[in-house]
């Protein structure tokens, strides 16, 4: 899940196809949809982005009172209105009357916290819960960004890949060569620098003991000279989420695919290509479906479609990750440069889980 920041934008606006009083804002590669004449183009507005919860009076003064969603009908999420897909709320909120919209769009400032608007936080499931304890020495996975908020993260023609992104849920794993000690978490625990103490029961130990990863991750340590491994995935399957992929994660065949590969070398922590430093079929890998030259309407065109990681096509893609080809660090995010791009099928699905 991608960080939460709500800030003022420079809008594009263009008609609607399909309705005469509605209009598409424009902001980075989303739109989200309008009232005709609301906004023109060169003009500044606040962004809300898709997972933000807002609190009741903002919902209530941009008339949206029982229709965002949630049980609390306060969070957004994308819709799609007139066959538009609508990502996101354009608005002017009263509480920024006095303020310089246009001049707070170049400043990059974030009004979330003046607006009382959070970032949605999914539910665990107790398969996905358990005991925690501290973990310092957990090597951390970090958000990945959209690629439709930060389209200029890429340089065209630059060497990218592209894999599938599945819609399960993140394992991190650490390896601490010295002691070989191997500690295992979740995104969301991993993000307070927790680790789950081992139990049968518990979903991400039950893939990393069904997969072996402690003995991939101890190989690698041992090839790469390194002094820590950490290894990303996703376990997926029925009983996940609602996207299962032809696995079952209430029996033996859970679904694990990995993704990333951190190695603390030197006292340095590399971000390496699982493909390029594992043995084939060593561990499942995430499917790799495009790297060449960046161009974004390949990528928009490889976000959609069916997935292939159980190679019967069973059910829609939920998009791709993106990757420069040689690992970098992204002016425009501050971080990784890495993004996801999304189907707009898969945002706009119905009874889909998010589970984290």
């Amino acid at each position: 899940m991608s960080t939460l920041r709500v800030t003022a934008e420079i809008l594009t606006v263009h008609p609607h196809p399909n309705a005469d009083a509605l209009e598409l804002a424009q902001v980075g590669l989303y739109r989200a949809v309008v009232a005709k004449g609301a906004y023109r183009t060169g003009e500044a507005a606040v962004y809300l982005p898709e997972q933000a919860v807002l609190p009741a009076a903002l919902v209530a003064e941009l008339g949206l009172t029982g229709r965002l969603a949630g049980r609390a009908s306060d969070r957004i999420k994308a819709v799609r209105l007139r066959g538009e897909l609508s990502q996101g709320i354009v608005c002017r909120p009263a509480a920024l009357a006095d303020t310089d919209l246009a001049r707070a769009a170049a400043d990059g400032t974030d009004f979330a916290e003046r607006l009382g608007v959070t970032k949605w936080v999914p539910p665990i499931p107790p398969t996905m819960s358990g005991e925690a304890e501290p973990a310092p020495d957990l090597l951390p996975w970090t958000d990945i960004e959209n690629l439709h908020r930060y389209p200029g993260l890429f340089a065209p023609g630059e060497p990218v890949v592209l894999t599938e992104k599945i819609h399960g849920t993140a394992c991190l794993l650490t390896h601490t060569a010295a002691t070989g000690r191997v500690q295992v978490s979740s995104k969301g625990f991993g993000a307070k620098g927790l680790a789950l103490r081992e139990d049968p029961r518990n979903l991400y130990w039950r893939a990393v003991r069904g997969h072996g990863l402690p003995a991939v991750a101890a190989r690698l340590a041992d090839r790469l000279g390194a002094t820590r491994i950490g290894l990303f995935g996703e376990v997926y399957g029925s009983g996940v989420q609602d996207l299962g992929y032809g696995a079952d994660a209430r029996s033996e065949r859970l679904g694990y695919a990995l993704f990333d590969v951190a190695a603390e070398i030197d006292g340095h922590v590399r971000w390496l290509d699982p493909a390029a430093v594992l043995e084939p079929g060593e561990v499942p890998l995430v499917p790799r479906l495009y790297e060449g030259p960046y161009d974004p309407d390949v990528v928009l065109a490889h976000a959609t479609g069916t997935e292939t990681v159980s190679g019967r096509s069973a059910h829609l893609r939920e998009g791709v990750v993106v990757r420069p080809v040689t690992e970098r660090h992204s002016p425009v995010t501050g971080g990784r440069a890495v993004a996801k791009a999304v189907s707009p099928a898969y945002l706009t699905r119905k009874d889909g889980t998010e589970y984290e």
